[in-house]
């Protein structure tokens, strides 16, 4: 495999495609209703890489290499199902800005965020049925009922600190790699190739599990400017990240009372002491076991990937993965 490359780089790969879906993703909104187009184009124009459609296509590009407009409309509804969970995770977190820009809650209210990413959702769904393509609609109801019931199973362990791994492992297959799966197989089963859906299904998966858990280790020890947000926010709205599972566990038969002063902390979303908090995380050993437990999935989903076609796409993708693991150094 070729050197590490930039994200840019790695976008270049389907440049032209990858211009033709971003103009897409607004483009296909077509409200009669002027606020809901306001807002969406906000929330739009404030999104981040655009990652899971980049990984559509580049999927649709290593099974086929040709111009696919099925493919770009695709990934402009991966992005635009993205965006509408993104203004649904800013309500629920009360969160004023995302990567430094004022969130669409902010900037209206919580029941015009609300309403418009359901919209958002509504419209995707109103275009796949435009594929004609049932296996491809039926993947896009399950993965999104699947992503709501990792956003609910994320709040009803809001707060708890006997949240254990295996409930984190089920949150975040539900609120992260479930969406990457769909960007992956919904390539696969526009161009009819059931035979590659396992692998691209456990790329995806293990892809978005190592990609989650990497974030949830960079709210503790990751550069505050990059993130756009404050080191121990997760702590402070008591979610139930990896890493402090992993120091509750680490820290409950110590003889010390760090664990009680983390647990309440948890329990309370009262952080005063952030930088004491932050710092128990940090000693306890849970940063260096994630960052393994990241590692490792991110070795599944190469694996998984090396069985799939060999050509510049499938490097685009492995390189991807190289990039999400390198936050980790």
């Amino acid at each position: 495999m070729n050197d590490a490359m930039s994200y840019a780089e790695i976008q270049a790969i389907v440049d032209e495609d990858f211009a033709i879906m971003d103009k897409q993703v607004f483009g296909s909104l077509n409200s009669k209703v002027q606020l809901v187009m306001s807002v969406s184009k906000h929330v739009i124009d404030a999104g981040g890489k655009r990652m899971r459609p980049l990984i559509t296509l580049l999927t649709a590009r290593m099974l086929q290499d040709i111009q696919s407009e099925q493919a770009m409309q695709l990934a402009a509804i991966t992005e635009m199902l993205h965006t509408a969970t993104l203004v649904h995770d800013d309500v629920i977190d009360a969160s004023g800005l995302r990567r430094g820009k004022p969130t669409a809650n902010a900037t209206w209210d919580n029941a015009t965020a609300v309403l418009v990413g359901d919209y958002l959702i509504a419209r995707s769904f109103n275009l796949l049925v435009g594929f004609n393509n049932l296996p491809l609609l039926k993947l896009f109801s399950d993965g999104t009922c699947d992503i709501a019931e990792g956003e609910v199973l994320q709040l009803q362990h809001q707060h708890n600190p006997e949240a254990c791994e295996a409930d984190y492992m089920q949150i975040i297959d539900g609120k992260t790699s479930r969406l990457f799966m769909m960007a992956t197989k919904g390539a696969a089963l526009l161009q009819g190739r059931d035979e590659l859906l396992d692998d691209l299904g456990a790329f995806a998966y293990h892809f978005g599990n190592a990609f989650q858990i990497i974030d949830d280790v960079l709210d503790f020890s990751g550069d505050m400017v990059i993130m756009g947000k404050n080191l121990g926010d997760d702590l402070a709205e008591g979610k139930p990240t990896l890493p402090i599972i992993k120091t509750l566990e680490f820290l409950k038969n110590s003889a010390s009372d760090d664990y009680d002063k983390l647990r309440i902390a948890v329990q309370t979303g009262k952080v005063d002491d952030a930088a004491v908090l932050i710092d128990l995380v940090r000693q306890s050993g849970a940063i260096e076991y994630c960052k393994n437990q990241a590692l490792e999935q991110t070795r599944l989903a190469q694996e998984a990937l090396a069985r799939l076609p060999d050509n510049r796409y499938r490097d685009g993708l492995y390189q991807l993965t190289k990039l999400a693991s390198s936050r980790l150094s």
